[in-house]
């Protein structure tokens, strides 16, 4: 048995499956979210000293400025995004340190995500070969970007705001797709809901958020 995987006290199975009670409590009601969230050890995905907090219900440090976003948004997000439907293809911006992914490993066939910072990404992709997320492509690059040539998704998520929506993901989104990410400021972020019809764009301002900013470029 590989004890980090299976965890032990504050990082075991139970502990995980309180979780998944507290998100069900919290609202989340999709059983197959649930599930992927329960399915996931959270707690290798966080620093070593963290590992006992990975299961609270809190946004915690990973290196490089960043955070993993607590469980209730990572669950309401990947929510919103599946709305009850199967998902095929799925574009994440901001990788971190990969959970999210993770996550969308177990309700997708393809994930594809995108980190800009190298050795963020050197991490996540250690953690996701540790969680057997062997259908996610990740890639080194802008995330303002996407994978054009990897496209049409359906599903984007984002999880770093922006102060507007960027062209190119909604290009990349394919018709009947959705797009969850945060808009807004350092002062002000309200989650963004992005449907994608044969004629149009349908966007729905949702509940304020907070996530560190998204940047361009890479590092």
């Amino acid at each position: 048995m590989n004890l980090r995987l299976s965890g032990i006290g504050m990082t075991s199975q139970r502990t995980r499956m309180r979780m998944v009670d507290r998100l069900r409590s919290q609202g989340i009601r999709d059983e197959v979210v649930l599930a992927a969230m329960g399915s996931i050890p959270r707690h290798i995905f966080v620093e070593e000293a963290l590992a006992s907090r990975a299961y609270e219900d809190t946004a915690l440090p990973i290196g490089f400025g960043q955070t993993i976003s607590n469980p209730a948004m990572v669950a309401r997000m990947t929510e919103i995004l599946r709305n009850g439907n199967d998902l095929v293809k799925i574009l994440e911006i901001g990788t971190g340190c990969g959970y999210q992914a993770a996550v969308l490993s177990r309700l997708a066939g393809e994930v594809y995500t995108v980190e800009r910072i190298a050795p963020l990404l050197a991490k996540a992709r250690k953690h996701l070969r540790e969680s057997h997320c062997n259908n996610v492509r990740t890639r080194h690059a802008d995330g303002g970007i996407g994978i054009p040539e990897a496209a049409p998704f359906d599903g984007i998520i984002m999880t770093a705001a922006c102060t507007h929506i960027p062209s190119a993901l909604l290009k990349q989104l394919g018709v009947g797709g959705r797009m969850v990410l945060p808009v807004g400021t350092s002062d002000q972020q309200f989650l963004h809901l992005i449907e994608r019809t044969p004629t149009e764009y349908i966007e729905t301002v949702l509940e304020a958020v907070k996530f560190v900013p998204l940047l361009g470029g890479i590092a």
